[in-house]
């Protein structure tokens, strides 16, 4: 994730709500040791077990609160009173940064100036896509437009500019300036950089154009990724019709129906469901040409240049270097995974032996149940949401000093009846933030795991620390008289989550405009992939995986067969990112581009994964991560090599030691983006790593023993 200005600017903000006042709170203890608790507070794993319909109600007040404590949002016309406060004070705080003398109150205005567009801007954008009511929706959707607007025009503000310009040029007061503030300072500049700011007037607006272009297009493909195709339902073998909707005479296709077991199944997917669809292919070549053609008017030579300033990899001639790295490493480990997955299919269907593309992931996973027996259902029943809950509170408190406590919301302060609310407080510290658990499947509700910061951390002039507040979003199935049991894949992308917030609410930054995950993207995913093998070590699984029937602990070699299956195929499941993190560079590097996107994509997928191109199909136009993660898929892979290094040396023989715990909290959880991602790795691992070590680390965790050390 991008900072500040930047993400805003780039669709992909997520911050911003009001503090208030906590009830009841109380202070226990002497000394260092003070512990905040409070008799609004209960404990994390109750909450967690009690059914929707079981909660509490809302304590009644005379007037309801607003979404997230924010005194406006009790109704959709409050978004408008939002955003009209929010530009109100974004003027005053230009004219304010304008007139101010050179030295560090400069950066503080402009900080102020970004919290107080994304105060408003990162919350509308969360709520305009989780909200179930379509009014709360469509109001946000027009406050995030009317957010992006200003930033366009802050960004290229001559006048505002300068004011900053003037400071970095004062070499005796940015030497009086600590790091993280010259660092902010930077990276203000760095966004009018990249916007124009040094175009003459009439380049700048052609910038401003291409940018809101941009933003128009990136939410026109990402409609149109997840649409689904339509045939002719008589065209379909009859005994196979019933898998798929149909609407009239039509069959809808709205997914490659991975999982199903019948091989023609997820052929007629793969091919009807990745069809080329005219409109959704131009709007595509439209993207990437206005992305290459604002990076050429603001100075970069590619898209990929322009976005991979300030990453870990730099550059994308780097990237491609880790990319083909760690393909060649893989490649002999990918063949052999595919002839063990050839070999199953022929076994299973001898008429059609060769291995396809819509055969990886279903053949991978009856390999993995075949060897090691992971049927979900075994797992679930000790994977209760609650006691997940407790096992994640076990793991920070021992970790971290941090322990979760369930907060009654206010009437009108969540979105659904089955949000529950977080307290995050350290045991000396006191309250660190909040955390929204948005984990229940609902209709309407997006499908997707992922976590938003609805307020970023920061010092207020007044001397007080502004709170920080994530959302977390699931998509967990209801349950029926029973608690919520997770299966091993949702208990994983529980913990994943968790690990992004743990990130916003221990990235204790002066400056909001980056706090938390306002950092690389690269780094963004590494807290998030870290908290992955914890979530597979048998001694922190060993802490909370009880049957919520009999308390009977998951057995040690349920846990290591879980994990031994993991490594099944998993050098093509790699190579399978490999291709897909190459793809996404090449479209966004030199341009024009030498074919066409759908010939590239049947060159890369050849020469980068190993199985063939399907005529006919258009994978590219469903990769919706083009838009969030354009010219830095490969994040992923990367984030992961460092995750995988830190856990090797730092926690791999004690996954609950404090002082691991710590030193990772000072290195690389506290700093947000308010330190370069490289030094924070190095200073986690006290060593610089090379694009060897990344490479290495990757191949390394595909022959990993996870085989859980005795307590």
């Amino acid at each position: 994730m991008l900072a500040g200005w930047r993400r805003l600017a780039a669709s992909r903000a997520t911050v911003g709500a009001l503090r208030r006042a906590w009830p009841g709170r109380a202070v226990v203890g002497t000394g260092a040791a003070k512990r905040w608790v409070s008799t609004s507070w209960s404990p994390v794993g109750a909450a967690f077990n009690l059914q929707p319909q079981h909660q509490p109600r809302r304590r009644e007040r005379e007037r309801k609160t607003g979404l997230f404590g924010v005194p406006e949002l009790t109704c959709p016309e409050g978004f408008q009173e939002a955003q009209e406060k929010s530009l109100q004070e974004a003027e005053r705080l230009v004219q304010q940064a304008c007139s101010t003398p050179a030295g560090k109150e400069i950066v503080m205005i402009f900080d102020q100036l970004s919290d107080a567009l994304c105060r408003v801007a990162d919350l509308a954008d969360f709520v305009k896509i989780a909200h179930p009511d379509p009014a709360f929706r469509e109001a946000a959707e027009e406050a995030c437009r009317s957010i992006g607007t200003m930033v366009e025009k802050l960004n290229t503000d001559v006048n505002l500019c300068q004011s900053l310009r003037k400071l970095l040029a004062d070499k005796d007061v940015m030497a009086s300036l600590d790091s993280e503030t010259r660092r902010v300072a930077e990276l203000f500049l760095f966004d009018f950089e990249i916007s124009g700011i040094h175009l003459d007037e009439e380049k700048r607006k052609r910038a401003v154009n291409l940018n809101v272009k941009i933003l128009d297009l990136c939410h026109q493909f990402l409609i149109g990724s997840h649409l689904p195709n339509k045939i002719d339902k008589n065209i379909l073998p009859e005994h196979i019709r019933h898998n798929f909707a149909t609407e009239g005479n039509y069959a809808q296709i709205s997914s490659l129906s991975a999982d199903s077991s019948d091989d023609l199944v997820r052929e007629v997917a793969y091919k009807v469901f990745l069809y080329p669809n005219a409109q959704q292919l131009n709007c595509l070549e439209e993207l990437l040409t206005s992305r290459h053609l604002l990076a050429q008017l603001v100075g970069y030579d590619t898209f990929a240049h322009r976005a991979l300033q300030g990453t870990m990899a730099q550059t994308p001639e780097k990237v491609m270097q880790f990319l083909v790295k760690l393909s060649d490493k893989l490649f002999s480990r990918t063949q052999k995974d595919f002839e063990m997955l050839e070999y199953m299919k022929m076994k299973l269907n001898p008429i059609k032996a060769k291995l396809m593309p819509w055969d990886h992931p279903y053949y991978s996973g009856v390999l993995r149940a075949e060897r090691y027996n992971i049927e979900p259902s075994l797992y679930s029943p000790f994977f209760s949401l609650g006691a997940c809950m407790e096992g994640l509170n076990a793991l920070f408190s021992k970790l971290l000093g941090i322990s979760l406590y369930a907060e009654e919301p206010e009437k009108g302060e969540v979105w659904s009846d089955d949000v529950r609310k977080l307290a995050v407080v350290h045991e000396q510290e006191g309250l660190l933030g909040y955390i929204y658990c948005d984990f229940f499947h609902r209709p309407g509700k997006p499908h997707q795991d992922c976590h938003f910061t609805i307020r970023g951390g920061r010092l207020k002039e007044n001397g007080e620390y502004q709170l920080p507040v994530v959302v977390l979003m699931l998509s967990l199935p209801h349950s029926s008289g029973l608690p919520t049991l997770l299966t091993p894949g949702m208990m994983e992308n529980l913990f994943h989550e968790m690990g992004h917030a743990m990130h916003s609410m221990l990235g204790r930054t002066r400056y909001q405009h980056v706090t938390g995950t306002r950092c690389s993207t690269d780094f963004a995913e590494v807290p998030s992939i870290l908290m992955e093998y914890f979530a597979n070590d048998y001694r922190v699984v060993n802490q909370f995986a009880r049957h919520y029937k009999t308390g009977q602990p998951l057995p040690k070699n349920m846990v290591s067969r879980l994990c031994e299956s993991k490594k099944v195929c998993a050098a093509a499941d790699m190579q399978l990112q490999v291709f897909y993190a190459v793809l996404d560079q090449i479209y966004h590097g030199k341009h024009p581009l030498e074919k066409s996107t759908t010939d590239i994509l049947k060159e890369t997928q050849e020469k980068f994964y190993g199985l063939p191109y399907v005529p006919n199909t258009a994978w590219q136009l469903r990769f919706s991560h083009l838009v969030g993660y354009g010219a830095k898929y490969y994040s992923y892979l990367m984030s992961r090599a460092v995750a995988s290094m830190v856990w090797k040396q730092c926690f791999v023989q004690d996954p609950l030691n404090r002082a691991m715990g710590e030193r990772y909290r000072r290195e690389m959880l506290a700093h947000g983006g308010g330190k370069e991602p490289i030094l924070m790795v190095q200073g986690m691992l006290q060593k610089y790593p090379s694009l060897e070590d990344f490479v290495d680390a990757l191949v390394l965790d595909l022959d990993q023993d996870f085989e859980a050390f005795s307590e």
